[in-house]
């Protein structure tokens, strides 16, 4: 039996991801430890053009993951987990992530693809905690905003940062219903 109808039988004829049982096709898991049906798994047109070109994702189409995340097919949890860590902005990803549980192996190859993008820029904390998009942060000191008359006092919550992709010191929160820009050095992880 060929790789596709391994792959078929498996899924019963669907997207592994979404369930969706049109343009089904097989999509390589970079990065597998092992080769064959455990290194793929079979998708539907609509994921496997946003997994090639991550810029152009859906966000509401992949809340298909709360259901598939608990697959027992690792192919399956590592693109979850993936693709949840992509869009983890969104708030709701986090919230699946925190709930997804994946053997030691499994993580691993799922992180092996995020490890393996290089040069990334590497947000930490005043303490060298490494923040990611959706952390919540606390000020470890007073800030004068500048261009306006407020003060981020200190201790005040940072829910749910974004990061600034081209410079490793700076992420944005809102504080008191303002978007800012705040100095990674100047805040802590909670």
């Amino acid at each position: 039996m060929n790789l596709e109808n391994n792959l078929k039988s498996r899924a019963q004829n669907q997207c592994e991801l979404c369930g969706n049982p049109e343009s089904l096709q097989v999509f390589e898991v970079s990065h597998a430890p092992n080769a064959g049906a455990d290194a793929a798994i079979l998708v539907c047109g609509t994921c496997a053009s946003q997994l090639e070109a991550p810029d152009t994702m859906d966000p509401n189409h992949w809340r298909c993951l709360n259901d598939s995340m608990w697959s027992p097919v690792p192919a399956v949890q590592v693109i979850a987990w993936r693709t949840l860590n992509h869009l983890k902005g969104e708030g709701w990803p986090q919230d699946l992530l925190d709930m997804m549980y994946l053997e030691e192996e499994t993580l691993a190859w799922a992180k092996a693809a995020v490890q393996g993008t290089g040069n990334a820029v590497v947000h930490r904390d005043v303490n060298g905690n490494i923040l990611q998009a959706g952390d919540n942060v606390v000020l470890i000191k007073d800030l004068k905003v500048k261009g306006s008359s407020m003060v981020a006092k200190q201790g005040t919550a940072v829910r749910r940062i974004s990061l600034d992709h081209d410079n490793a010191e700076y992420i944005e929160g809102k504080v008191d219903g303002q978007q800012i820009v705040i100095l990674t050095k100047y805040v802590k992880k909670t």
